[in-house]
């Protein structure tokens, strides 16, 4: 028992000479000269990194709140209009201003604080801390970092954070390291595509040692090569994503052209209905945009979805086989929806916000990352799209739709009604261009035009994919996606446009009924 008493003795005697020195040290950050408080700052974090109150030292000086008394220089920070001691937590209200003074520093130490910031950050227990803190450290990468991040190495249990602390290491070596052990930290930093191993490789080049010229050489082809490799994986994944745009687009489009012969010019402007049901929904529950996109959803096919109806209903049933009056019909309908909008919602464009689930990005490594907005987009094309697949191929209402396309007297003589099949149709058509616009807001801004860019794209899929055909339209949406992606650099998006229209022609003169032609009487015709 005694025993026992005398070590918590010396513990208690240890935990208060360790505050007094803390207490002591931080109080010579009064002293006017920079240098002096840099030594500080330096011997701080050497000895005191595992110090709650360090950081926000830190962070209080770093925003300027960071003050000491004339007298005693006890150090404090300005919180509000009160100071408040950083060792006692007393708060001293109404103070006289002339009594204290202000913790100044300039850049350097600026930078010094920014670093201190990160080291005590990479032992913390939040692992967005130890990341962010990974990365401060390998961008202001400097030799007496070496010490903190072997140590940090021996603790890391994450894997994404130790390849960053790897990678600053390596950069060491391959900088202040000599023989064997420089050329083979230069060697591992062809693994690494991040900005800093690629300056420290070119900080190398002109060394005077042809060994080090020798292997920095292929340590940059290396990272070449891998960067061209992630730069192809990039572009391909933005042409998913654009084919999955365009698969939403086209897809209610590809369902009423194929059953109604119908060319709806106002399918963009259904479009622009579902994106700006989503900005109201948005408005009107301010405090639910984490759900706000779930709930526009179902709420987009219902609005679009009607107005797609009544459109039917009131215009295009008394149209029917006159094309040309239905193509300048709906163009019309398109212009009076368009002017609606601008009245209602002004002619500005809104901004629909984006959920914390949805913003950000998956990063792959330093030369790719994937951004979550568009990955959910994807994920979502294919939902919808196996979702009316199942519909077309498995109930009922698919079976009478499928039998209205492929021959219409038939079907009639059968007993389905045409004309409730026709409205059903272009309602879903139309309920799926809404959902359409519920994607879209999240990818670009929402606007009275925003159909407009996509209706052109959207007839080019169906008449390349085969008119009515689901999977045709899946797999020409992603071919002109990925087309148009790669083009782009080359020859810029204007270009490119024109170079797929092209593309289109030809093709239709060999295919005239595209990739999958429709099947029965009426496709014939």
């Amino acid at each position: 028992m005694n025993i026992l008493k005398i070590i918590l003795l010396n513990l208690l005697i240890f935990s208060f000479s360790y505050s007094s020195t803390f207490e002591e040290l931080s109080s010579k950050l009064s002293d006017n000269s920079f240098k002096v408080k840099e030594d500080v700052l330096n011997e701080l974090i050497i000895n005191y990194k595992d110090e709650q109150r360090l950081e926000v030292l830190l962070q209080n000086m770093l925003l300027g709140n960071l003050y000491f008394q004339n007298q005693s220089n006890e150090i404090l920070f300005l919180e509000k209009d009160s100071f408040k001691s950083l060792f006692t937590n007393n708060t001293i209200s109404n103070a006289n201003q002339d009594d204290f003074s202000k913790v100044k520093i300039n850049n350097k130490l600026r930078s010094v604080i920014k670093a201190s910031l990160a080291k005590i950050n990479l032992f913390s227990s939040d692992e967005n801390k130890r990341l962010k803190a990974a990365k401060n450290i390998l961008e202001n990468l400097e030799v007496q970092d070496k010490e903190i991040i072997l140590e940090a190495l021996k603790s890391e249990k994450k894997s994404s954070i130790k390849d960053i602390l790897l990678e600053a290491n390596t950069n060491l070596n391959a900088k202040f390291e000599t023989g064997e052990e420089q050329l083979k930290a230069i060697e591992e930093l062809g693994g690494f595509l991040s900005s800093k191993s690629l300056e420290t490789l070119n900080s190398l080049k002109e060394s005077n040692d042809e060994k080090i010229k020798i292997a920095v050489s292929k340590a940059l082809k290396q990272i070449e090569s891998s960067k061209t490799f992630y730069s192809f994986i990039e572009t391909a994944f933005f042409g998913l994503s654009q084919g999955s745009v365009l698969l939403l687009a086209a897809i209610g489009l590809a369902i009423t052209f194929g059953v109604m012969k119908v060319i709806n010019m106002a399918h963009g402007e259904l479009i622009m209905i579902g994106a700006y049901t989503t900005y109201t929904i948005q408005q009107l529950m301010p405090n639910l945009i984490e759900y706000s996109i779930i709930i526009a959803i179902p709420a987009a096919f219902i609005v679009s979805g009607i107005v797609g109806i009544l459109i039917e209903r009131l215009v295009i049933r008394h149209l029917y086989g006159r094309p040309l009056e239905t193509l300048l019909a709906t163009f019309g309908i398109s212009l009076i929806l368009q002017q609606v909008v601008r009245t209602i919602f002004s002619p500005l464009n809104q901004e629909v916000k984006t959920p914390s689930w949805m913003s950000g990005a998956l990063e792959i490594n330093s030369a790719l990352s994937l951004t979550y907005n568009r990955l959910y987009v994807v994920i979502f094309a294919f939902i919808v799209f196996f979702a009316i697949l199942y519909v077309m191929k498995k109930t009922s209402l698919g079976l009478k739709v499928r039998a209205v396309s492929q021959n219409r007297p038939i079907a009639r003589a059968m007993g389905i009604q045409s004309s409730k099949i026709d409205a059903i149709t272009f309602g879903i058509g139309s309920g799926i261009a809404g959902v359409a616009g519920v994607a879209l807001s999240q990818l670009t801004n929402v606007g009275p035009n925003l159909g407009q860019a996509y209706i052109v794209d959207s007839f080019m899929v169906v008449v390349f994919g085969g008119v009515g055909n689901l999977w045709g339209t899946l797999i020409a949406s992603f071919t002109l996606g990925e087309i148009n992606k790669f083009i782009e650099p080359l020859a810029g998006a204007v270009l490119a446009k024109v170079i797929i229209l092209i593309f289109i022609i030809l093709f239709i003169q060999k295919r005239p009924r595209g990739l999958f032609p429709q099947k029965g009487r009426d496709a014939q015709d």
